[in-house]
């Protein structure tokens, strides 16, 4: 088994595929280190082979691999080609119907209408795993439905608890692969599945086992991904080789970042709640990352500030015995590990390896009947070594507690590991490794639009697609910003995009658009290629044109990107002709080349939209950058706040978006009723209104319409265990400055004060006149003096040309009210 797996990690490593450290107990064996299968010295760190395999053990262990996203399909093939087809399969999985999944399943048989499925759905809790009859007794009001008086919707609760926990449908586990010394056939039945060209095993991960065949756990893993990316981004840029593998682990950039919580885009190390411990703990050593990868998940997160504490001298560290110091030491007295329960009970009671193997499984699954027995064992252990009978009980009522919690130290150091590599890369090479960030996050909106944040708030740029900068993926730029990559574009195909940056490189930029398509292959880089390259504005770097000039037609109803493909398909038949013109080569003659026509660009918003379209965000520039000022003034959550409704209950809250989708409709009993969604930078959120509200409010129920909406979060009128967001007012973000903001304080220095700044700001002010009140703030910081004033005589409109004044005018800052 170890001689399997350590040979396809050679084969994968020889193919340029990044292997992950290591994951899980595995990481415990010195074997598998001396194999390389893993990369963690276990003697170093203190892992525990038991925790792997010991002689108590009946199962088989299985050592689960990551590899990067796009090599793991290369190591499968690797293994099928090597063993055989007939001997490598996926696991099936059963999809049973949970009790959610029975509702909406028999509501559609039995012609429920949705919102009635809908609303039963939603009445069953959010818990994993929860079944009809939990939910039955946690919401009377759903156990009310069984009975109630629409005969559908009580046949549709009594059909859905037959059916729940019936196999809905068959899957194929994730990343499980068996891999058989002879056909598989002659162990396990056998099928094909539409999603692989491997065989999938009928039997699934339980029963394999049972037969005796050996899972081997092939994962897929983002980050190694993001790694390697990086890793390439440096050598382009830098043309520095980085060995990511032997990189020094007391790096002090790295740990700064980390104690700065400066953790967006690192590996399980970027949730809001780690970042603010981050920067309390202040880690400084490598071990400190592997034990706030332990520490932070529900239960033992409560131990955090006392880790932090302690770390910080700010409360003593006590041990039970003075012997247990030397297992503790390194987490500060503080029980993190299920490797430090195992040593301890060695320690302590004389548990043979097995036996403390057995001690953590029992604890960690909570089975009693074997707590029991390793209660009455771990006790005349203690007592044969002479420990006092209330010590014993203490340290066996803290396990009990806390075993159930405490983490896989092996798999903590693995991970943290990865974690280090991306905070080292972050850290030293930051455009190199947030250019590779956005590349494996390019298709999450959510994601893409955090990362491009944190990029900005680092001081780099993201620009968009750029015929002369960009590689297939995102990239650094020569001035060290992150230039989106060609291959991000919709409708472009890989293959043109290498074909087209390989010319770029071997012969230089493109100097014009002519130059573009007279130097490419234009069957590989075609017509619905080249446009989607025009809407991104990748062209937008031959600044003669405009997007829109690419699309207007001539008199024959031509675009001028079809002139184009005419003009370069031309030059290169001319230039592959064998045939000499009557004068000689050196004559030649030249074809003329399409003019574009004139025509008006396109306005912002639908060069945006348009943008969007083909690069699946708003990467210019966003609608909404217009309504700055409105935004940071009012807003008091963002659209992705509101996915959490219980953190807003009974408070008022004010959100800003564009209309982006409505729906409208009458319910049974005629009443109107409609929907609209709203979407900010972060996350979309869909707002209901029925009746008067709604007839009230409908009329800014169109898409494409700037809205800052104000409501209240509370309960539900009849289902006050369920939350909403209570509408109370909508205003158009065009109109706010107008409708809300009452006055702007310019605040000024009187040492700025100048003619050229008075002569400025008044011109503006005169071209701007409106009903927002106009109040100046001198304020003298030597003599600590300071005057206000207001204007009785004149009233300014907050326009974006007089704001970007005050953004950019030196010495001046303002406030709104």
């Amino acid at each position: 088994y170890f001689l399997i797996v350590q040979d396809f990690l050679r084969a994968a490593r020889e193919m340029g595929v990044s292997v992950g450290p290591g994951r899980g107990s595995a990481a415990g064996s010195a074997v598998a280190w001396c194999l390389k299968i893993t990369d963690i010295d276990p003697i170093k760190y203190g892992l525990l082979f038991e925790r792997f395999l010991n002689l108590d053990r009946i199962s088989m262990p299985d050592i689960d691999i990551d590899f990067d996203e796009d090599g793991r399909e290369d190591v499968l093939r690797y293994v099928v080609n090597k063993y055989g087809h007939d001997k490598v399969a996926h696991i099936i999985t059963f999809g049973t119907m949970a009790a959610k999944g029975a509702i909406r399943d028999v509501a559609r048989v039995q012609k429920l209408p949705l919102p009635d499925a809908d609303r039963l759905a939603k009445l069953v809790p959010e818990k994993p795993g929860i079944k009809l009859a939990e939910a039955y007794s946690e919401v009377p009001e759903l156990a009310k439905e069984r009975n109630s008086g629409n005969k559908l919707i009580a046949q549709t609760l009594k059909f859905a608890e037959v059916l729940e926990g019936s196999v809905r449908q068959t899957g194929i586990h994730a990343c499980g692969i068996i891999i058989g010394k002879e056909s598989l056939d002659n162990y396990v039945p056998l099928s094909t599945a539409k999603d692989t060209d491997l065989y999938v095993t009928q039997y699934d991960g339980n029963q394999v086992g049972q037969v005796g065949l050996l899972k081997m756990d092939f994962l897929g893993l983002k980050t190694l991904s993001i790694i390697k990316d990086c890793v390439e981004n440096i050598r382009r840029s830098r043309g520095i080789a980085i060995d990511i593998d032997n990189l020094p682990l007391d790096d002090m950039k790295t740990f700064e970042l980390f104690s700065n919580g400066e953790t967006t885009g690192i590996f399980q190390f970027e949730s809001t709640g780690m970042k603010r411990y981050l920067r309390e703990l202040k880690p400084n050593r490598f071990e400190d990352l592997v034990a706030m990868n332990a520490l932070f998940r529900p239960g033992p997160m409560d131990h955090i500030p006392q880790y932090i504490r302690r770390k910080h001298g700010l409360e003593p560290i006590n041990y039970i015995l003075p012997v247990m110091e030397k297992y503790l030491t390194d987490t500060y007295g503080i029980t993190v590990y299920q490797e430090q329960v195992m040593l301890l009970s060695q320690e302590l009671a004389g548990f043979t390896k097995g036996e403390a193997d057995n001690l953590r499984k029992s604890m960690g699954k909570k089975k009693k009947s074997i707590m029991d027995e390793m209660n009455i064992k771990f006790r005349e252990g203690c007592k044969k070594n002479g420990y006092d009978e209330a010590i014993i009980d203490k340290i066996w009522s803290d396990w009990e507690a806390f075993a159930h919690y405490a983490f896989n130290k092996s798999h903590s150091t693995c991970y943290a590991l990865i974690a280090f590599q991306t905070g080292y890369l972050k850290a030293n090479y930051p455009a190199e490794y947030m250019a590779a960030v956005l590349s494996r996050n390019i298709n999450d909106i959510k994601k893409i639009t955090t990362f491009m944040d944190e990029t900005r708030r680092m001081g780099m740029e993201v620009l968009g697609p750029d015929i002369n900068e960009s590689n297939v993926k995102f990239t650094v730029n020569k001035d060290g910003n992150i230039r989106f990559g060609l291959g991000g574009i919709k409708g472009v195909g890989e293959s043109a995009v290498l074909q087209l940056i390989t010319e770029r490189e071997q012969n230089g930029i493109y100097s014009s658009i002519y130059d573009l398509v007279e130097r490419v292959n234009l069957n590989a880089l075609n017509k619905k290629n080249l446009e989607a390259m025009a809407v991104a504005g990748a062209f937008d770097c031959f600044d003669s044109i405009s997007r829109a000039q690419y699309f207007a037609t001539d008199t024959k109803g031509l675009t001028f990107i079809e002139n184009l493909i005419r003009y370069g398909n031309n030059v290169k038949t001319i230039k592959n002709s064998s045939q000499q013109t009557l004068f000689g080569e050196a004559e030649g003659f030249d074809i003329p080349k399409p003019e574009p026509q004139a025509c008006a660009d396109w306005p912002k918003l639908e060069k945006l939209n348009r943008e969007k379209e083909v690069i699946g965000i708003y990467l210019s520039s966003h609608p909404l950058d217009d309504f700055e000022l409105e935004i940071k003034t009012f807003t008091t959550a963002t659209l992705a706040d509101l996915q959490n409704l219980s953190e807003y209950n009974e408070r008022d809250v004010t959100v800003a978006g564009m209309v982006i989708d409505t729906k409208s409709g009458t319910s049974k009993n005629g009443k109107p009723y409609g929907s609209f969604t709203l979407q900010d930078y972060t996350d979309s959120f869909r707002f209901i209104l029925f009746d008067k509200e709604y007839l009230e409010l409908s009329k800014f129920f169109t898409i494409g319409y700037y809205l800052l909406v104000k409501g209240r979060v509370q309960k539900r009128k009849y289902r006050p265990d369920e939350l909403e967001f209570r509408i109370k007012t909508i205003n158009l973000l065009s109109s706010v400055k107008d409708e809300l903001i009452k006055s702007v304080t310019i605040n000024i220095n009187p040492q700025d004060i100048s003619s050229e700044m008075t002569h400025e700001l008044m011109t503006l002010v005169n071209e701007n006149k409106g009903s927002t009140e106009l109040r100046f703030h001198f304020w003298d910081s030597e003599d600590k003096i300071s005057l206000s004033m207001f204007s009785r005589s004149i009233r300014v409109r907050l326009n974006n040309e007089l704001l970007a004044f005050l953004d950019d005018y030196p010495g001046i800052d303002y406030k709104v009210n």
